[in-house]
């Protein structure tokens, strides 16, 4: 599709209003605390700000909302998204970011700015690598429980020592991760990401201009092709954690086969967010330019609505998802919740993600940097997976559609959220006794 499409496309979804995630929550909020509960706790969440399109930012939307909603008294640490000033959002106060690159420098700062006047329990939730996590005065917050990416295997042991703290609390976020703290003998909660109801088999959208899209409209492919879709934030050079190039070489291969596959990818072709030229990749491994689309550079900076992104899943035939190693793995369940299987390594927390598609195998890969193994997915087995995804009825996946619900946000919250918080809370008062 052309330069003037891809505009026309972004200026009809750029800015879209009434995304069913965002008006949920915003309705949610209205009149504030709606009861206080036994276990509330005044807490400050540190992760990225809640209208960042990250996944950071996608489950600390969800999160915090729905912890507000239950009665906590929460204000967000916005380590990216927000600087200068303090902000709010849905009646939630957002501090702004530091000088650090991870604003550790500050995230005391605001702790005690924001507990200092309060009888509930104090509590610092951090949503992020926690390795980046330096300040010495850290050991000054009584109680922080750490939402956990664990995407190497054994624990990277600067994530293990911050784990071992007598004043964390680590929350794991995939089952994997519960069991290497298990093995490690550390104490922990499980409580997976979770995805909004937005996420359901999407057939067709309306723009700005009330248009209908379809999902293959907005990728510029027709209906009779078959659509491989990777999801994945172009970061990192060495190594480049989403196996870019064992995917890329993969699709090439099966797409020498047949003329009908192409492939979409939502991502950031260039270099510009610290990751590789994906294109010279795409160049280099023999993938015809008429054979891969690329996400509107524009729609992907800004974000595309919740929508959009389930209408993009449904539409297509697989999601290609085989990475290094992941701390959880969001796209995996989205696209699932919307009818699409899904393809993953066999490492970390992805083979626990799979309710309807294939895992595939590969190798150790150390990590000098974080002192752990990834793990590098293997082409032929790539390859065979997308086969049998080509081979496989086309559709919706009920399978697929009825597995992710165990993700849906507000089952997450009543299942996963609510006793980790009462663990927390009583964790909490232990420690201060």
């Amino acid at each position: 599709m052309n330069e003037s499409r891809n505009q026309e496309r972004a200026s009809g979804l750029a800015g879209t209003g009434g995304d069913p995630a965002l008006a949920a929550g915003r309705g949610a909020l209205v009149g504030g605390i709606s009861r206080r509960t036994k276990d509330a706790t005044r807490t400050l969440w540190y992760s990225n700000a809640p209208w960042c399109g990250t996944g950071y930012g996608q489950q600390t939307q969800q999160a915090v909302q729905r912890l507000v909603k239950d009665g906590h008294e929460v204000a967000i640490h916005a380590n990216y998204g927000l600087e200068g000033s303090t902000s709010a959002w849905n009646q939630i106060k957002i501090y702004p970011r530091g000088l650090n690159p991870y604003s550790d420098d500050i995230i005391v700062a605001h702790w005690m700015e924001w507990t200092q006047s309060t009888n509930l329990p104090k509590l610092l939730i951090t949503l992020f690598d926690v390795w980046v996590l330096k300040a010495p005065n850290l050991d000054k917050v009584p109680n922080i429980a750490s939402w956990v990416p664990i995407d190497h295997a054994p624990i990277p042991p600067d994530v293990l020592k911050w784990c071992q703290r007598p004043n964390v609390m680590p929350i794991a976020m995939s089952k994997f991760g519960k069991s290497e703290l298990d093995k490690a003998g550390v104490r922990s909660v499980y409580v997976p990401h979770a995805i909004e109801p937005v996420y359901k088999p999407t057939k067709q959208i309306r723009d700005n201009a009330n248009q209908t899209l379809t999902g293959r409209k907005i990728m510029g492919f027709e209906e009779d092709q078959f659509v491989v879709m990777m999801t994945a934030a172009n970061k990192g050079v060495a190594p480049s954690r989403k196996s870019f190039a064992e995917n890329f070489m993969a699709f090439s291969m099966f797409a020498s086969k047949h003329p009908d596959a192409v492939l979409y990818m939502h991502t950031e072709a260039s270099t510009s967010m610290g990751g590789i030229d994906l294109k010279s990749l795409a160049l280099a491994v023999g993938i015809p330019d008429e054979k891969i689309k690329w996400a509107d550079p524009y729609l992907y900076r800004i974000g595309l609505p919740h929508n959009a992104m389930a209408a993009l899943y449904s539409d297509a035939d697989v999601l290609l998802s085989c990475s290094m190693g992941e701390g959880f793995g969001i796209p995996v369940i989205e696209a699932q919740a919307c009818g699409t299987r899904v393809i993953v390594s066999n490492f970390t927390a992805q083979p626990e993600l799979v309710g309807d598609g294939w895992v595939v195998e590969g190798q150790p890969w150390w990590d000098p940097l974080q002192g752990a193994f990834f793990f590098t997915p293997s082409v032929p087995s790539i390859l065979n997976a997308l086969e049998a995804s080509y081979a496989a009825s086309r559709g919706t996946s009920q399978k697929a559609v009825e597995f992710a619900k165990d993700y849906d946000a507000d089952r997450v919250y009543e299942t996963h959220w609510k006793p980790a918080m009462k663990e927390i809370v009583e964790w909490c008062r232990s420690s201060q006794s």
